[in-house]
């Protein structure tokens, strides 16, 4: 490497682990990171690899208690929760085993990981519904390996290089048991912290594919104003540049703004700004610098090449002389007339000269380190994920999904599944991309997710008949349902600020799956729609179209033990258990917990994310509580020398509210800031509740009348629905029968990017709500197939049925699950 690097690319790392946390045994090197997390290394002639990997940075970290020693022919490795053992006889990767003393699960050298929870993936462009992830970090067997043997690693310039080293294994094995989060954390400490991201980023952003003129851009900005619907980032698509290049080259990359739709860029971002608006530019880099760009000849002088052959300049991200030219001459520029970040939008491959190297995860690491060259502003960009340690580069950008319930109904579990592998901000195309069918409600209901999604992004393709404003759609009901989520979305940023910082500090995503906190209840592994935001909320995003015989939508919710309460209405829920929450298009279930503290700004149309003059604190229940607040300028890197604010706010029995400000005033905070607290929770109502659903029946309104005088009985006795059953539909004795008597049936699919299951629940343990349930080989005749499994009989308080796998056997490639379960003998629903 000729060319020295920029300082910025020169990033501190700690790679060489203590003396006296390495033991060498024959081929074998064990370095001890935790008393749960070990690299280890097998190599034939004894050579092994201590500069940083691209994901293992820092290995320098203190010695875990522990004891080894040989008996014979075995080498054995204790800490306070792992037993290595290894066959010195054989001395091959072979003779390795972990007992992981938690769970006394024993993990060999080859095992397949078939516990594993999953993390994230690459992209979801083209994808309608779900996909299979990568392996993550955490395992419900209790251990995740992590294979570096081929990752590239730093030189001490900070640029990335191959091994030197002989054929060897390199590996890392976390053995956390059901400590999924301590899996994270010591993660973390060997990769690095998951940064402080800007404040503002926690706002809604604008982004579509459109060849919009500057004019028409702010005038779209201003309608949102005009609507009241705040916004915080503005994203510009590729358009912003020459795409019709003459023939000169692809006229997907592209530095030099369009001049035709943009005359003067610098103002048209200084117009964004004053709106406080941010922005990024759409990038697709790989066909390099062609003679059409107004930087061509600076940039072919750098790379030595004569500017008058007009040849193009290839992309290769993976020369440095390339790289420094590659920001300094096509990005710093437009950083200098006020360009914010960079949308990296990488699709083009994952080779480049440099054996090993993937471009995309090179351009995350190289573009967030240099957006924060002068060691002040938050580094920070916008990309795909490019595998194990982009935790690092936030945030993600998942790609250019179809517009189908199937990828809203899969968004949820993707989101969550990414926790594991610690990449806790994730932006989604809010809407979907690209085809499907355009539906107001399928519309509004992914800009609720949005809301309750680390990254709230409206995006599309580039169709006129892709709506994503919400005034776009002609519809009050859709404007008024998406504008409100919007708001409070905003309002909804001093709780998310806090949470990243949790995130920052402790390692704690946003986002995280039921398991994380319920490791060892079943259910909590079969809620892939549900989720916490934060530390106070759970959230059951609406994923399925209202039913047209309820008028209602459904979702399944699982509730840990406790008190938990519905957001808006505070209406209390007794956890412990599965229930059915029924809803029109304004509801979204999302439930906090008892002693539950969510700080909120005021609901305004206000543009940007500020520090609010005033905070509606609201509690929920009577629990004692506790939340930090944590504010800093939202910008700057100041909160890394201490320069920031912890508002305490405690709720104590009987009500009170008790707020410590931070020790010291920061110039940031706003003067005589004024608290109004908001105290929710109210006793659940269950004849409210069917009269609800009874207002959104399509049903004949004598016989709504008829049940209404009569639902008392029916609370007591659900066999009053029999002088209705021929009026009643199955959906609709269904919502009133989950509604009133605690029962029910949820199917999941793998639209939801899980396994199909079964998960049935009788809370109050009635017996006349009972099932069947058979699996057979689909590829018999009926009478001739044999079921591989039945059961039936009253439905437990808590039942979950896994259709059996099919078996390598030829004759069991196909099987048919079918489940029926009686409502009472009102209704039977099959599966």
């Amino acid at each position: 490497m000729n060319t020295p690097l920029p300082p910025q690319f020169r990033v501190s790392q700690s790679p060489i682990a203590r003396h006296k946390s390495t033991v060498k045994i024959g081929k074998l090197r064990i370095t001890l990171l935790t008393s749960r997390l070990l690299r280890i290394e097998y190599s034939p002639d004894g050579k092994f690899e201590d500069r940083p990997s691209q994901a293992f940075w820092y290995r320098d970290h203190p010695t875990p208690d522990f004891h080894s020693g040989a008996q014979g022919d075995f080498f054995s490795l204790e800490t306070d929760h792992l037993v290595l053992t290894y066959d010195l006889k054989r001395d091959t990767p072979q003779a390795l085993s972990i007992f992981i003393k938690e769970n006394a699960h024993t993990w060999h050298y080859g095992d397949a990981p078939t516990g594993n929870l999953r993390g994230t993936f690459r992209t979801l462009d083209g994808v309608d519904g779900a996909i299979p992830l990568e392996l993550g970090l955490v395992s419900r067997e209790g251990w995740a390996l992590v294979d570096d043997s081929q990752s590239l690693v730093f030189t001490t310039e900070g640029w990335l290089t191959e091994r030197d080293t002989s054929p060897t294994h390199d590996l890392y094995f976390f053995g956390h048991g059901t400590d999924y989060q301590g899996a994270l954390n010591d993660f973390f400490a060997v990769a690095g912290r998951v940064p402080m991201i800007p404040r503002w980023a926690l706002g809604n952003w604008w982004s579509r594919y459109w060849a919009y003129t500057d004019q028409e851009l702010i005038t779209l900005m201003d309608e949102f104003a005009a609507h009241n619907i705040p916004l915080a980032v503005c994203i510009v698509d590729m358009d912003w540049h020459i795409t019709d290049t003459g023939g000169k080259g692809s006229g997907w990359t592209g530095y030099t703004w369009n001049t035709d739709l943009f005359p003067d860029p610098k103002k048209f971002i200084g117009e964004l700004h004053q709106r406080k608006l941010r922005t990024a530019l759409n990038l697709h880099p790989h066909a390099g610098v062609q003679a059409h760009e107004a930087m061509y000849e600076a940039m072919a002088k750098w790379m030595n090449q004569d500017p008058t052959t007009e040849a193009p300049i290839s992309f290769d991200i993976a020369d440095p002389r390339y790289t420094q030219g590659y920001f300094e001459i096509l990005h710093h520029p437009h950083e200098a007339i006020g360009v914010d970040f960079w949308w990296i939008d990488w699709q083009q491959g994952e080779k480049t000269r440099l054996r090993g190297l993937d471009p995309l995860w090179w351009l995350n690491h190289l573009h967030f380190y240099d957006l924060g060259r002068d060691a002040q502003k938050r580094p920070f960009i916008f990309s795909r994920w490019g595998g194990l340690g982009n935790h690092r580069y936030p945030i993600g950008f998942s790609g250019d999904t179809h517009t189908t319930w199937a990828s809203l109904a899969f968004q949820p579990y993707f989101t969550s599944s990414a926790t594991n592998v610690g990449y806790s901000w994730w932006s989604h195309d809010i809407g979907g991309h690209m085809f499907g069918v355009e539906e107001g409600e399928l519309y509004a209901r992914w800009v609720q997710y949005g809301v309750f999604s680390p990254i709230m992004r409206l995006h599309s393709t580039k169709n006129q008949y892709s709506e994503r404003r919400p005034w776009g759609w002609r519809s009050a009901e859709i404007e008024k349902v998406a504008g409100d989520a919007m708001r409070l979305r905003h309002a909804l940023v001093p709780y998310i600020y806090s949470m990243a910082w949790r995130n920052h500090t402790h390692g704690v995503a946003l986002i995280n799956p039921m398991y994380y906190t319920h490791p060892k209840t079943e259910s909590a592994y079969f809620a892939p729609q549900q989720y916490w935001f934060g530390s106070e909320m759970i959230v059951a995003p609406y994923t399925s179209p209202i039913d047209e015989d309820t008028g209602v939508s459904r979702q399944a919710v699982w509730l840990p033990e406790g008190n938990w309460y519905d957001f808006e209405s505070g209406r209390r829920y007794a956890g412990g258990g599965w229930m059915c929450i029924y809803g029109d298009l304004r509801h979204i279930p999302i439930f906090v917990k008892d002693g539950g503290i969510i700080p909120l700004a005021p609901i305004t149309g206000e543009n940007d994310t500020p520090l609010p003059q005033t905070i509606h604190l609201h509690r929920y229940g009577d629990a004692d509580g506790w939340f930090v607040l944590y504010e800093d300028d939202g910008t700057s890197n100041a909160y890394t020398t201490g320069d920031y604010a912890e508002t305490v706010i405690n709720a104590v029995a009987g009500g009170a509210m008790q707020i410590t400000p931070p020790p010291t005033h920061r110039d940031y905070l706003p003067a005589n800031r004024s608290w109004v607290h908001h105290h929710h929770h109210q006793e659940r109502d269950i004849r409210a509740e069917c009269e609800a659903l009874l207002w959104r029946f399509t049903m004949n309104t004598w016989v709504k009348d008829e049940i209404s005088k009569r639902l008392a009985d029916f609370i007591q006795d659900p066999l009053v629905l029999r002088d209705f059953i021929t009026y009643l539909t199955p959906a609709q004795i269904r919502a009133l029968c989950e509604t009133a008597h605690g029962v029910g049936v949820h199917q999941l699919t793998k639209d939801m990017g899980v396994d199909e299951a079964f998960i049935l629940w009788n809370r109050h343990n009635r017996a006349d709500f009972r099932y069947t349930y058979t699996q057979v080989d689909a590829t018999k005749r009926i009478w001739d197939s044999k079921p591989l499994t039945s059961e039936g009989g009253v439905v437990p308080t808590e039942k979950i049925i896994t259709p059996v796998k099919p078996s390598d056997d030829e004759h069991l490639l196909k099987t048919h699950a079918r489940l029926r379960v009686d409502y009472f003998g009102l209704v039977v629903v099959e599966f």
